[in-house]
């Protein structure tokens, strides 16, 4: 089969691409999809907008989430207002994540891929980034489900996270179809096992009905656990339309919208809340604080196994949308080869962030990999908008578009203005800019990025219309 595929300014045609291959034929077919980033032709595709609930409910029931929800209480918010901040920041974060994960199956096409018609040559750099925070994740996530799985089963650490980074591996080898099988089974069996856990875990337990924050100092801590909760759900923006490439056009494009929007926010926002609500009792963010916490026995080894397998869940399509990100940096690797290389390469940074403080690196880490995530957000919606006015509603030819000569400076530019512009306001362990400590820890950068990227791309895109 030979195909032309577009890269950046020009196209070539490959006897035997490495873009192209095997592609799953309908729910239920598990054999490895070779398949990698050119895009799924129309009369492969299957499935409904309904998997798109469960594929982007399961991988949020992780440990992450629930450490993650405990921040707002540290900060000195009380329980009410942390969830409040929390539900807004999730909402909003989703938001994006369901909006590019309707342009799958309007294209057939990944997101990382479809990112090349508004940057040109220059997805080189938002491709690297995503490849990178697609490892950053594996460990952020591995970190808790290999500490698991080696208290399950007895095991030292690093064989724990050694066995979760080849499971996970292999799903992410295995590909698309498999990960939506997955996920189907453990949106109800892990969401059930969550269920038995925040009984137990709570049971006794009162949230914090006042915190120790005041005045300026609260309203900087609400906007901090707004971002940091807004971050985990706009993580996923540039994976969203990996996972629906495979829908037919003719899939309702609201549906999708509404079912990725509720996978993401019901699951984030249900861990984070079991996080604000227990964080008196989460201090040990380890997998045998959360053994003891059950009383181990057969409860507690339950937990593990369900802490190990939701971590491996969220893995396998950080592996997934890591392959197909370092085949649209250009890298002629196949993808397969691709995602177990994303889950080798996660490895050694569990390991590191196991040694030292584990509550610091894992704050650290989770801001800073998603930082570049809003101005690339607003450039490639800009971009979109702009093309499908331009041929009147009618639906974006991805085979013309892509053959049509792509700039790569309106996007890099702006891309490169927003995150400069967004620097002064990041909060994090390791850097506070000078506009968040006068904010009182206020963490802005998110919004700014998006905004700047908004306001300096769109003159420029329509002026190259």
């Amino acid at each position: 089969m030979s195909l032309p595929y577009a890269q950046g300014e020009f196209t070539v045609t490959d006897p035997q691409p490495a873009f192209d291959g095997r592609m799953p034929a309908a729910p239920g077919d598990l054999r490895v999809e070779s398949h990698g980033i050119a895009p799924v032709p129309e009369n492969r595709r299957y499935g409904g907008p309904g998997r798109l609930f469960t594929v982007w409910f399961a991988p949020n029931l992780t440990m992450t989430g629930v450490f993650t929800g405990t921040v707002g209480i540290a900060l000195g918010l009380d329980f009410a207002t942390a969830l409040a901040a929390v539900v807004l920041g999730t909402l909003v974060g989703a938001v994006p994540t369901a909006y590019l994960g309707t342009w799958g199956s309007q294209t057939g096409a990944g997101q990382l891929p479809l990112a090349r018609l508004a940057f040109g040559r220059g997805v080189v750099l938002p491709g690297a980034l995503q490849w990178l925070s697609s490892i950053a994740w594996d460990a952020l996530i591995g970190l808790f489900g290999g500490e698991a799985l080696a208290q399950l089963c007895g095991w030292p650490f690093w064989l724990g996270v050694l066995v979760m980074m080849a499971g996970q591996g292999a799903l992410g080898v295995l590909g698309y179809e498999a990960i939506h099988r997955l996920q189907t089974v453990m949106t109800f069996g892990l969401a059930a096992a969550f269920a038995v856990l925040s009984t137990k875990l709570l049971d006794g337990v009162h949230p914090a009905a006042t915190g120790t924050a005041h005045g300026a100092d609260r309203a900087g801590a609400f906007v901090l656990t707004f971002t940091i909760a807004l971050s985990l759900a706009l993580s996923w923006a540039p994976y969203a339309s990996d996972f629906s490439r495979y829908l037919p056009r003719s899939a309702s494009r609201p549906r999708m919208f509404l079912f990725t929007l509720l996978g993401v926010s019901v699951s984030f926002v249900a861990v984070q809340a079991l996080g604000l609500w227990g964080a008196s009792v989460f201090t040990d963010q380890t997998a045998r604080g959360i053994d003891t916490l059950l009383g181990g026995g057969a409860l507690g080894a339950f937990g593990l196994l369900a802490v190990a397998l939701a971590a491996l869940c969220s893995n396998a399509m950080n592996d997934y949308s890591g392959s197909l990100a370092l085949q649209t940096m250009g890298v002629r690797v196949p993808r397969p080869l691709a995602a177990a290389l994303a889950a080798a390469l996660g490895f050694p940074l569990v390991l590191w962030m196991h040694a030292a403080d584990t509550t610091a690196r894992f704050q650290n880490v989770l801001l800073l990999v998603g930082y570049w995530i809003p101005g690339f957000v607003a450039i490639v919606a800009v971009d979109w908008t702009v093309r499908a006015r331009a041929r009147g509603g009618a639906p974006v030819d991805l085979a013309a578009e892509s053959a049509r000569k792509q700039p790569w400076w309106p996007a890099l530019t702006a891309f490169a203005v927003a995150f400069a512009a967004a620097v002064p306001f990041m909060s994090t362990g390791l850097y506070v800019g000078p506009v968040a400590e006068a904010l009182h820890g206020a963490d802005l950068a998110y919004g700014v990025a998006f905004l700047v990227a908004l306001a300096v791309y769109t003159p420029l895109r329509l002026l190259r219309r």
